[in-house]
């Protein structure tokens, strides 16, 4: 579980900014919401982000989606980039490296981790375990004239001089020394076991234009269990959807089209079975809507090419938490309630919140109605804010830094009266607003 991060330098975050799922002493919802990883130490599963459009919001959940990449992705040169983008609103900054630093819990041990890079190269790289109050180092990688040198702690991973060499010549000067890892065969517990929950723990981002439904059809077609769960979802939170029924079928492709679609992308076990066969396989998806009329209860049968937007987005969003719930992983959503009614989005949150799970969750949303659910369903240390400077940059700050929440009538009011900034600064000129006004009236 993540207990926190900073972000320093990249996208519109140009000072140090600091996100944290610590919980506060407050003990408001605390058998599901909050997990103690460690004796005194509690973290939340849950925390959004609010602010106006503009301000920062997504730039905050694409740290945590750089992160997960780049640990993982291995460049094809020393040409390609790292893909980090630092504030480019400053001269200064934009020729600045970029600085990620987390702490986080595998399995009741805390480890930090420190990322300096620019767009070509990775400046540093440190791993470090807290065997104690104080952090022990893991590893270090540095550039050193233009080359990247490795050292290991010999009292957490022994190594010898030739692995870490090999180490270091598949570790380029733009990737992650976790992803050089995975081409060199040794042993390293430590080292690996943060390995895998880098590759394991966080999911891709969610955001509105991500189109989940036919990945999470496929889910379903391979575990019955999701599709159980999608179901009883659909079912509670008022659609008419009582079945979903998927099947392969196989087409026949003509052989003069066969060398026209070996150009689309399509994936290689496609492509293989196109060239080898002249066949391909589509996946078709019928709904059956349960429905009660003058004549009674009646089922029809439709295509998902009739659904809605908005149904494949739950569908497809809800199977990734349901997945996320399941394997303990870390999930972040960008404007959770896109095509969402606010009760919906109140209750995916429910459901997920009543699971007993050491899962996480990050969103961002405009959603103000959760504001009015403080104490019921939200906790007041999950929330946090997003405002823009003059000079572009985003500030990130917390609802608990605010004094008298607990003597407010309504927070959601307090927000949108702009007690906690985080809202769109709107300038409307009264003059062509009543030009435009009297013009309107003289047209109708």
């Amino acid at each position: 579980m993540i207990q926190d991060i900073k972000i320093k330098n990249y996208l519109s975050f140009r000072d140090e900014v600091f996100l944290s799922f610590e919980a506060t002493k407050d003990r408001t919802r605390e058998d599901n919401y909050v997990i103690e990883v460690a004796p005194g130490v509690r973290l939340l599963r849950f925390a959004m982000v609010m602010g106006a459009n503009g301000s920062g919001k997504s730039n905050l959940l694409q740290a945590f989606d750089y992160l997960r990449r780049f640990w993982v992705e291995k460049p094809k040169d020393l040409e390609e980039s790292t893909g980090v983008c630092p504030f480019l609103l400053d001269r200064e900054t934009s020729t600045q490296p970029s600085e990620f630093f987390i702490r986080f819990w595998i399995k009741g041990t805390k480890y930090s981790y420190h990322l300096c890079l620019d767009q070509k190269q990775v400046y540093r790289e440190a791993l470090n375990v807290y065997r104690s109050v104080q952090p022990t180092n893991v590893f270090t990688r540095e550039l050193v004239d233009g080359h990247t040198t490795v050292s290991f702690n010999p009292a957490v991973e022994k190594i010898s001089e030739v692995a870490i060499e090999k180490l270091q010549l598949e570790c380029l000067n733009n990737m992650s020394l976790f992803a050089a890892r995975q081409k060199v065969n040794l042993s390293l517990t430590v080292f690996d076991e943060v390995a895998e929950w880098m590759r394991t723990a966080f999911k891709p981002i969610i955001d509105p234009e991500i189109k989940m439904y036919e990945w999470a059809i496929d889910e379903m077609m391979e575990d019955e269990d999701i599709k159980k769960h999608i179901l009883k979802f659909l079912h509670t939170s008022d659609f008419n959807i009582c079945d979903i029924r998927s099947k392969v079928t196989t087409t026949e492709v003509p052989e003069k089209f066969v060398n026209f679609m070996l150009n689309a992308p399509l994936s290689s076990e496609t492509k293989e079975q196109l060239e080898k066969y002249h066949t391909i396989n589509q996946l078709n998806t019928n709904f059956v809507h349960h429905v009660v009329n003058h004549r009674g209860e009646e089922e029809y049968t439709m295509s998902d090419e009739y659904q809605s937007y908005g149904t494949r987005r739950i569908i497809g969003m809800e199977t990734a938490i349901f997945e996320a719930t399941k394997e303990g992983a870390i999930l972040v959503i960008d404007e959770l309630e896109a095509s969402m009614h606010h009760d919906l989005v109140l209750y995916v949150l429910g459901k997920y919140l009543m699971q007993k799970s050491e899962s996480q969750m990050l969103v961002t949303t405009h959603c103000t109605p959760l504001l009015a659910w403080l104490d019921k369903l939200i906790r007041k240390d999950s929330v946090w804010f997003t405002d823009r400077e003059r000079n572009g940059s985003t500030n990130l700050y917390t609802l608990v830094e605010f004094k008298g929440l607990n003597r407010m009538n309504s927070i959601q009011n307090a927000y949108l009266a702009g007690k906690f900034g985080a809202i769109p600064n709107i300038t409307i000129s009264n003059s062509n607003y009543q030009d435009n006004t009297e013009k309107t009236n003289a047209d109708e």
